[in-house]
């Protein structure tokens, strides 16, 4: 089964997009990064999916899983009791 992603990109007439994973149009344009990491969090949240925001350059920044990760990091686990 491929993952469900949503993505935080440069948008190449100003601005940074929310973009589903595959998709060739934006799902929602902002001017601002921030702006649009705050919604696409939500939006990942809501629809259990990876979060991958990348750099002005188009690289990857950082990424988080709001979904089931099938290989959670070792350091993360939820399932232990604290």
């Amino acid at each position: 089964m491929a993952r469900k992603t949503h993505h935080v990109v440069p948008n190449p007439k100003g601005g940074w997009s929310v973009k589903k994973g595959g998709a060739s149009k934006a799902s929602k344009t902002f001017t601002s990064k921030t702006a649009a990491t705050n919604y696409a969090r939500k939006v990942s949240k809501n629809q259990q999916s990876e979060l991958i925001i990348h750099k002005k350059d188009g690289t990857i920044q950082r990424t988080a899983s709001h979904g089931r990760d099938p290989i959670p990091p070792k350091d993360k686990d939820t399932h232990k009791k604290k």
